[in-house]
């Protein structure tokens, strides 16, 4: 009789357990179709340049595909193994090399800039942190008139710094927030001076290297790339190839490149202090206040915002030919990311409306 009980019951479990599976994978089938919708309002020509876009949870992939062209004279198709530039999603990783180097005890981000620059002007005024959370007040290189004189030109970071350095500033240091690529060229030359290494071959040996992210780059146009995505502009209904730039001027701003898979290591090994510690890691997702008190949602080389009432961190990129963003939610240790090939494509709201998506499927049900 009791083993009889036994099967029945071990029965009505492996039914309950098929059923929870079949519901399960009827939901995720559910939300991919809703992913693929989402994207092909944005991306409508499958024929042109387009994006790939990766939905993952717990370090896991839920979702990845590829919409469009990687090379539209070629006619290859995008892969999700597709390599990109990342634009200004670089300054995630500019920051946490920063952060790498204080916990390392070679700098602190209280430290003025006169200290490694004394001849910058009132560097004893603008700390590592104002350059981090974009609150120094000087001014953006990206928005000089004079920036077509040296886009093409090979520059070093002393070069690039000089460009701008003795702008008239926008403001006082920490009187308010406002997004400044200049402050992060000044990073990444900051990074080369306390460590001794080029930016680009610390962030090779220190983030690239120790997390074996092994399709990721400090971009170049000369380097064989495997797997690399072309990108390309949008003009007067037509494509064209990207307008080039010589990656020495974004240099610590926005001249990375990396794939869906790299990425996702990278959140993971954030999520799980592989490279810094809680202390250190605090300090990239934390709200910073203004001198006058008000806080402003900026950590350090990410935006702190909130989707469907959860704490999210977020940051987007824009070079020529390429765009991307990049949102995590740590309550739920969820990421999403996309990247696109054409700056005619964004994935800001894109990805955002897809974390939205994913957060109700796999959250609020």
């Amino acid at each position: 009789m009791k083993r009889k009980k036994t099967r029945i019951l071990f029965g009505f479990l492996s039914i309950l357990s098929c059923c929870l599976l079949l519901s399960a994978a009827a939901e995720a089938q559910k939300l991919n179709g809703q992913i693929d919708s989402l994207i092909k309002t944005v991306i409508t020509d499958q024929q042109g340049p387009g994006g790939v876009f990766m939905v993952a949870r717990k370090g896991k992939v839920l979702y990845q595909k590829a919409f469009g062209k990687a090379n539209i004279e070629l006619g290859v198709d995008l892969t999700a193994e597709n390599v990109f530039q990342l634009g200004s999603m670089t300054k995630q990783f500019t920051a946490v090399a920063v952060l790498l180097l204080e916990q390392q005890g070679k700098l602190m981000v209280s430290d003025p800039i006169s200290k490694y620059l004394p001849d910058y002007p009132a560097g004893n005024k603008i700390t590592i942190h104002h350059l981090l959370t974009h609150t120094s007040g000087i001014r953006d290189f990206t928005k000089m008139k004079s920036l077509a004189s040296i886009a093409q030109k090979e520059m070093t970071p002393k070069m690039m710094v000089d460009f701008f350095k003795d702008e008239p500033v926008d403001f006082a240091p920490g009187e308010r927030f406002e997004y400044n690529n200049s402050g992060y060229v000044l990073l990444g030359y900051l990074i080369e001076l306390v460590s001794g290494e080029r930016y680009a071959d610390f962030i090779q040996h220190h983030i690239f290297d120790q997390l074996a992210m092994s399709h990721s780059y400090y971009a170049s146009d000369r380097q064989m790339i495997k797997n690399r995505a072309y990108g390309y502009q949008k003009k007067e209904n037509t494509y064209v190839n990207k307008t080039v730039i010589n990656f020495s001027v974004p240099f610590a701003s926005g001249s990375l490149m990396s794939t869906l898979a790299d990425l996702l290591i990278w959140q993971n090994a954030l999520s799980q202090h592989k490279l810094l510690n809680v202390a250190e890691t605090d300090k990239a997702f934390s709200s910073y206040k203004l001198n006058n008190g008000t806080l402003f949602n900026y950590g350090y080389g990410w935006h702190l915002k909130e989707l469907e009432g959860l704490p999210v961190a977020a940051h987007g990129g824009s070079i020529f030919g390429f765009k991307s963003m990049g949102v995590y939610v740590p309550d739920e240790d969820i990421y999403v990311v996309g990247l696109t090939n054409c700056d005619c494509n964004s994935p800001t709201l894109l990805t955002e409306n897809i974390a939205r998506l994913a957060i109700m499927h796999l959250i609020k049900k």
